[in-house]
């Protein structure tokens, strides 16, 4: 006779298979959902710049620290490049304002450069609690573009001198606005500078280093104000 002992691990054995039988029925019917919020979760998340600009700016970032070493040899200076797609940002400090012409002459001849933006200031170094203070703000505009809702993060940079923000990246004009607003909410930021490269809605949804062969035209939209030219200046107001 069978002790209840041994039916209680055959009925174990019952209700695990059957759980597994009824997950696969419904991993067989439930569908498959291609496009949608993950889709566009992964459009905002991606980097807009090709595997090359990625390189290349690197590259620039590096020889635009050389460039500034080789002009102010043993004299006290400070000078950081941000390159976004070929487009530079120079800030920092340097002795005199034909340092800063120089610097940014040189920065034009590197390969791959296309504009240099020159916001050197002639005087003494910053401070260093001043540059500290630069980095927190920096961190803190990065989660706030992190966590703006419609804002592609991690195709734009940015950068705090003096509690001035720079914006860079390849962005719609919807985007570059959002972001801007995100980044004027945070504690510390005195302007919001945006240095965008402005795209078209229909550019973006395109898979990067795509020829135009064969391609299917995207849908037509709505046409949309026009933005301000790729590289120009704009300062966005903090209300």
């Amino acid at each position: 006779m069978t002790t209840p002992q041994t039916h209680r691990p055959l009925r174990l054995t019952l209700i695990v298979l059957s759980s597994v039988i009824a997950l696969s029925q419904l991993s067989a019917c439930a569908p498959l959902v291609i496009g949608g919020a993950a889709a566009t979760t992964a459009l905002v998340a991606t980097d807009r710049r090709t595997a090359g600009e990625q390189v290349d700016d690197k590259s620039i970032n590096l020889k635009i620290g050389h460039e500034a070493r080789t002009i102010l040899g043993e004299r006290l200076g400070r000078v950081s490049g941000s390159s976004y797609g070929g487009q530079v940002l120079l800030v920092g400090d340097v002795p005199t304002q034909a340092d800063s012409q120089r610097i940014e002459n040189a920065v034009k001849t590197i390969d791959q450069v296309k504009q240099v933006i020159n916001r050197l200031r002639v005087g003494p170094v910053t401070e260093l609690s001043v540059r500290t203070n630069d980095s927190w703000i920096t961190t803190k505009a990065t989660t706030a573009l992190i966590n703006a809702q419609e804002v592609p993060s991690r195709t734009i940079t940015v950068t705090t001198e003096r509690g001035v923000v720079y914006l860079q990246g390849r962005v719609t004009h919807d985007e570059g606005e959002r972001a801007a607003k995100a980044v004027a909410t945070v504690a510390g930021v005195n302007q919001v500078v945006k240095l965008f490269e402005y795209v078209s809605a229909e550019k973006v949804l395109l898979p990067q280093n795509s020829s135009n062969t064969g391609a299917v035209a995207p849908t037509q939209t709505p046409t949309a104000p026009a933005a301000p030219a790729t590289g120009q200046t704009e300062v966005f107001t903090i209300e």
